[in-house]
């Protein structure tokens, strides 16, 4: 049955006769100021996804699609299609609509059995699960994906109203352009139903199938003043099965299979494991001569790895905040194959233990360019850091410093002193002035 849409039209002029609307709708005003935000296409300097045709999102939007959304059918419904549409989210979407885990199960699947079945000194580690109770688990996956996945049509844009957000929800922009993502909170697209691999690594590896939002084969996408997290259920909580953290979280925003012309910017990434993968194969393919992607003005705040983490894509990492002082914190910058990382006056906030050489990792790429870094460890004053030098020293293979272009597509570069300050006071989904 298809959702029942309100216009923003008529959303206000409900409100200027005096009539209920839902209690998460702004007033009128507020509504028409958001409208004229959402019209707002890219800058042509701001970054990878101003190249090309631009990204002007739903700014050619008519009327009749400037749409209200306020549950999971009406963004559903909004936002499919290539027309040009402006999707305004009002309040919270819970994209699970009140169903558990239990709710998507198979009735053949059961995890105890699971464990019992897949458990290593059972099923060894030279193989993936196999049979009737990994069938179970792909169905009980299927279910829950076919009731938390949106998927965002062509010259869209979707803006979030002053405290919204979508809960438990993966946005995919797949083989589609011009695609605008602002103003949102995005938390806790958790699998319920993870993959075990014993072949992953040494140990093996529990992986989870769902991002906040995935890009796959898209071009020319703005993510811009949103906030990503796992919310109240991160997976420093989930328990240890065979030895490995039950993680149930994927990406907060994987850029991958060919995608290209991206631009993500003030944005505020926290709380999370697996923060953003450009480029999903160490093998040439579709990704070869694309994943041009900038990120600016971005807070990555205590998330433990990749951000990003490369592969063949020419990316601009520029004027963002690492906080890393969680822990369990691995590495924020990831050198794939034939990468080309561009990263320019960043700051550095690191716990006492962690050592600059580890704040790059190395992923059988060969290139970076990493200048006018600073870095405060252990609450010691900034100081000027060579993030390639002191990788080369720590470890081999040695980096070249030199990531074979300069980008070109910046509408300002601050300086590196200021960006603690720039940032915190501008990224994420509260900061964006509707």
């Amino acid at each position: 049955m298809r959702a029942r849409l309100l216009t923003v039209a008529a959303a206000a002029a409900l409100v200027v006769g005096g009539l209920a609307v839902p209690a998460a709708a702004s007033p009128a005003g507020d509504l028409a100021a958001a409208v004229r935000l959402a019209r707002q296409p890219l800058s042509p300097d701001d970054g990878w996804a101003a190249a090309g045709a631009g990204t002007t999102g739903g700014a050619a939007a008519d009327d009749a699609h400037v749409l209200l959304v306020r549950d999971r059918a009406e963004l559903i419904a909004a936002v499919a299609g290539d027309v040009p549409k402006i999707v305004l989210v009002s309040g919270r979407i819970d994209m699970n609509g009140g169903l558990s885990c239990a709710d998507y199960a198979d009735p053949e699947y059961d995890l105890d059995a699971f464990l019992a079945a897949y458990d290593p000194a059972v099923w060894g580690r030279t193989s993936k699960p196999s049979g009737p109770l990994e069938d179970a688990r792909v169905r009980s996956a299927r279910r829950q994906g076919e009731q938390i996945r949106v998927t965002v049509g062509a010259n869209t844009t979707i803006l979030g109203l002053r405290g919204s957000g979508i809960d438990g929800g993966n946005l995919l922009v797949t083989n589609v352009s011009n695609v605008i993502v602002r103003g949102l909170d995005l938390t806790d697209a958790a699998d319920c139903f993870p993959a075990w691999d014993p072949t992953d690594g040494e140990a093996g590896n529990w992986n989870s199938l769902y991002d906040l939002i995935t890009l796959s084969g898209a071009t020319n996408v703005w993510i811009d003043h949103n906030s990503f997290s796992d919310g109240d259920n991160p997976d420093s909580a989930q328990p240890l099965y065979f030895g490995r953290p039950y993680q149930v979280h994927d990406g907060a925003s994987d850029i991958i299979r060919g995608s290209d012309l991206v631009t993500v910017s003030y944005n505020d990434y926290h709380h999370h494991d697996k923060t953003m993968l450009i480029g999903s194969t160490d093998t040439p393919g579709v990704d070869v001569g694309k994943l041009r992607v900038t990120l600016h003005h971005n807070r990555f705040a205590d998330v433990l790895q990749r951000a990003p983490r490369v592969r063949f894509g020419q990316v601009d990492v520029y004027n963002n905040l690492y906080i890393a002082t969680d822990e369990r914190y691995s590495y924020s910058l990831g050198v794939g194959v034939e990468s080309a990382i561009y990263a320019q006056n960043n700051f550095f906030v690191t716990g006492g233990d962690v050592a600059a050489a580890d704040i790059i990792h190395y992923w059988k790429g060969t290139r970076i360019t990493a200048i006018g870094s600073l870095l405060s460890a252990g609450g010691r004053l900034p100081r000027p850091v060579d993030l390639v030098a002191a990788y080369n020293a720590a470890y081999d293979p040695d980096l070249s410093p030199d990531a074979g272009w300069t980008p070109t597509l910046r509408r300002r570069l601050d300086p590196t002193v200021v960006v603690p300050i720039v940032v915190s006071v501008s990224a994420g989904a509260r900061f964006l002035r509707r």
